[in-house]
């Protein structure tokens, strides 16, 4: 849907209730389907087309329109309160949870439009993860229990499946060696680092497609900050990867991709390297190299 269409016929986003114990789409429910590995590489994971979001009389974004490729990392960066954010949860309808919010234009998920009538939410918020800037793991749960949570939300009962795809995450965010022998602490025993590699290996586990991270390393020390940036790296071999962040450095050695917000509009989009070498906006030149912001 375009900002063209007649008030009555705009997409709002509407309060979502509490999700029952037994979150499994309905019947009804349209699924986006999943892309095979095979041609991943070959397309957008997102093809974002005059994306505009309101918080009531505030407009947030303005005229987005952006192709996010599969199977790397595309960094979003800009200054604070440009929109950074608010794109990345319109990316998994998270602004469905948010009273006032209201969204315009379209966003296509490997080709399915994940805003159109019939598609399941918690559907599109399976297949595309979500990483926040503060790490929080459930503090009741232990290390293992925090991994599957989502899994056994979504009817996983089988013990062997859930050890299984335990270890399979905790691996994949590189954390296993560090909690194999006690998988059964308490998750906020873990120190801040680990705790946000945790929540990784938590969005991990229910097998997303893609993983979005609102600035995962802004609270950490340099060390887990470096282990973040390296995991990040290893995922896109498997995953699209669209992360916020502030930090320039940081966006400059992992992205491929980088965009460029400034209040509620996209600047520029670019490979990573023409971006921060050789931009095409005064705007985006003035902003990597620290005049603004």
């Amino acid at each position: 849907m375009n900002s063209t269409m007649a008030p009555d016929e705009q997409k709002t986003i509407r309060s979502a209730p509490p999700q029952p114990t037994r979150p499994e789409p309905r019947p009804a429910a349209r699924v986006p389907q999943p892309v095979s590995p095979d041609t991943a590489e070959k397309q957008h994971a997102f093809t974002v087309r005059n994306l505009s979001v309101y918080f009531g009389t505030n407009h947030v974004l303005k005229n987005i329109s952006i192709d996010i490729q599969a199977r790397a990392v595309t960094a979003i960066i800009g200054p604070s309160g440009c929109g950074k954010s608010t794109f990345l949860r319109a990316l998994n309808r998270m602004h469905e949870l948010v009273p006032e919010a209201r969204m315009e234009g379209e966003i296509r998920l490997f080709g399915n439009d994940i805003y159109a009538r019939g598609i399941d939410p918690v559907v599109v918020r399976r297949r595309v993860g979500m990483v926040f800037q503060k790490s929080n793991p459930f503090p009741t749960m232990s290390i293992a229990d925090n991994v599957t949570v989502g899994l056994r939300l979504n009817g996983v009962r089988s013990s062997s499946v859930l050890a299984e795809r335990t270890e399979q995450s905790l691996r994949m965010s590189a954390l296993w060696d560090e909690v194999k022998d006690r998988l059964g602490a308490p998750a906020i025993s873990l120190s801040g680092g680990q705790q946000q590699r945790l929540c990784i290996a938590r969005a991990l586990a229910v097998q997303p497609d893609v993983l979005l991270m609102d600035e995962p390393a802004s609270a950490l020390d340099p060390l887990a900050t470096a282990k973040i940036e390296d995991l990040i790296l290893s995922l896109k071999k498997e995953f699209t990867v669209v992360i916020v962040t502030h930090n320039m450095q940081q966006a400059a050695r992992m992205s491929d991709f980088t965009a460029f917000f400034y209040l509620g509009e996209l600047v520029e989009f670019d490979s990573t390297s023409r971006i921060f070498t050789s931009p095409s906006q005064k705007k985006t030149e003035d902003y990597v190299t620290g005049r603004f912001g």
